[in-house]
């Protein structure tokens, strides 16, 4: 990653070096707030206590993101003395499993408020003093300071996975997404002719290495879904026997189903015939007409099989979000190059839920399909792999040790995901084991 990148907006080669600094600023803000909402909204009992194995208590997050904001901002850019050195191995995430943070002697509540707060108040002044022209590849174009907002975010939708997963009352709220006006007049599917398309960037600024580098790709022509599978859609494969016909299932899948006599998503369950779910605190009917959620790689490959379709690679979703027949070009998000805006995708914890199929008309690909950003993760068929020219930058740990058949793609972002972590380069991937995570997926087939 030894490109200058140019923010959205300016010249090739040229750098908006104090427009990056507002941004990055806005950006950091940002996620604190969110941060803020997300730790104080339960006590300090429930902030140290573990919700489930899968998931840290919520102090260790706060704790971690206050950590790897002084290990990258104050040390990494600034070079000042580490304000904690003893607590880095504590919030190490490669050190200490999920499942044993609860017994690590973590910082308090209060302790842990006090330290993330010392440390973004010494983390702005760095911002305010540090040139982003040339430089370093670290500073360059405001890099670190974009990558910690990120990662912020992304705590914070891991955080938001564990107010999901703890028992108690709602503490959450937020208003309920728009409606889909003209779902019904929409075709089930859409072409994406063949062809070579831009994948990936080297001109995003604040992208991160696994995006890197841009590279052509030629995709042979194939239908997608317009939108994300719905509950409604999943519950005709739950009746139709899903769940209990091994030939729709991968067999690691399928030993999954029989090990947990899976039966449904997770969070679902029936109740006098008719399934029920269990959101942030909230049980509820399922809404048929919104995008099923919390399923795992092996749950929507399975669908996929039994619909007759077969799950997008991950070349053909990006082909599908990005790629603009008229100019040839790919661009930053299925609607063009402007940043997301509350018409344009479900973003950021504005809502606690995917919006019905059909939503953000505003939002489409040049194809014309919808809610390719926002909403729910979209599991692929594709290993989380290196593009070609692939360099590991900065540190191996974000996206190198990961590499291979272990983890599968999901793109796309989720109604949880923040703008600042979320473009159509952006890759996520996970075990296909998942299901806590706010995953759906749609289906493809060959043209």
């Amino acid at each position: 990653m030894t490109d200058s990148p140019a923010p959205a907006g300016s010249a090739p080669g040229e750098v908006d070096a104090e427009a990056l600094r507002r941004r990055a600023l806005a950006a950091l803000l940002t996620a604190r707030e969110r941060t803020a909402l997300l730790t104080d909204s339960v006590d300090d009992d429930e902030l140290t206590a573990q919700h489930s194995p899968l998931m840290s208590p919520l102090v260790w997050d706060l704790a971690h993101i206050g950590n790897q904001e002084e290990l990258w901002l104050l040390r990494g850019v600034a070079g000042r003395e580490a304000l904690r050195p003893e607590i880095d191995g504590l919030y190490d995430a490669f050190e200490h499993p999920r499942a044993a943070r609860p017994s690590l002697p973590l910082l308090p509540p209060a302790e842990a408020r006090a330290y993330a707060a010392e440390v973004r108040g010494r983390a702005l002044d760095v911002l305010d003093g540090t040139p982003l022209e040339g430089g370093r590849p670290l500073v360059r174009s405001g890099f670190a300071f974009g990558m910690i907002a990120q990662h912020e975010q992304q705590h914070d939708e891991t955080m938001l996975i564990t107010h999901q997963l703890r028992s108690g009352p709602a503490v959450l709220t937020a208003p309920v997404p728009p409606a889909a006006s003209d779902a019904a007049d929409l075709p089930t599917e859409v072409l994406v002719p063949g062809g070579p398309f831009t994948m990936g960037t080297s001109t995003e600024p604040w992208a991160l290495d696994n995006e890197r580098p841009a590279h052509v790709r030629d995709v042979p022509g194939f239908l997608i879904d317009t939108t994300p599978v719905t509950c409604g859609a999943y519950q005709e494969f739950i009746e139709d026997g899903g769940y209990t016909e091994q030939r729709w299932w991968v067999p690691e899948g399928w030993a999954m189903v029989r090990e947990h006599e899976l039966t449904a998503p997770l969070f679902w369950h029936q109740d006098a015939g008719q399934w029920l779910r269990r959101r942030f605190g909230i049980t509820e009917v399922v809404p048929a007409g919104e995008p099923v959620l919390h399923v795992s790689w092996y749950e929507a490959d399975a669908f996929a099989r039994w619909a007759g379709r077969r799950l997008p690679t991950e070349a053909e979703w990006e082909k599908a979000a990005r790629h603009d027949p008229a100019s040839g070009r790919s661009r930053r998000y299925p609607w063009g190059d402007a940043d997301p805006a509350p018409e344009l995708a479900n973003l950021g914890q504005r809502h606690l839920r995917p919006a019905p199929a059909g939503a953000y008309a505003r939002g489409a690909s040049p194809c014309g399909a919808r809610q390719l950003i926002g909403d729910v993760w979209e599991w692929t068929s594709s290993d989380f792999l290196p593009y070609p020219g692939f360099s590991t930058f900065p540190y191996r740990e974000y996206s190198e040790v990961f590499f291979g058949p272990a983890h599968k793609v999901l793109r796309g972002g989720s109604f949880a995901v923040d703008p600042v972590a979320c473009r159509g380069t952006f890759r996520n991937w996970d075990l296909p084991v998942r299901r806590q995570i706010f995953s759906g997926f749609r289906t493809a087939r060959d043209a």
